[in-house]
């Protein structure tokens, strides 16, 4: 478990600022969202945040060498989920 300096150092940014650091809409990351597809997120009071820590690890699973790498075709397909 982490400990508690740890956890307050975490850095949360609510969804515009997510979407422009994924370079993607917040539109699709709402949809993303919904769908269960996109990054973890949290709900605090009324508004959704992202901690940046969960972002670039759910840009991470996505990273592939080239369109031969057995992973594209899964993160290529995570992107079209539920069009």
């Amino acid at each position: 478990m982490l400990d508690r300096s740890a956890q307050l150092a975490t850095r949360y940014v609510r969804t515009h600022e997510a979407a422009r650091l994924l370079g993607i809409s917040p539109r699709t990351l709402e949809k993303y969202r919904c769908h269960g597809s996109g990054p973890t997120f949290r709900k605090l009071g009324g508004r959704v945040v992202y901690a940046v820590g969960d972002l670039e690890a759910w840009a991470d699973q996505a990273a592939c060498r080239s369109t031969s790498d057995p992973r594209y075709a899964e993160a290529r397909a995570a992107g079209h989920a539920h069009r």
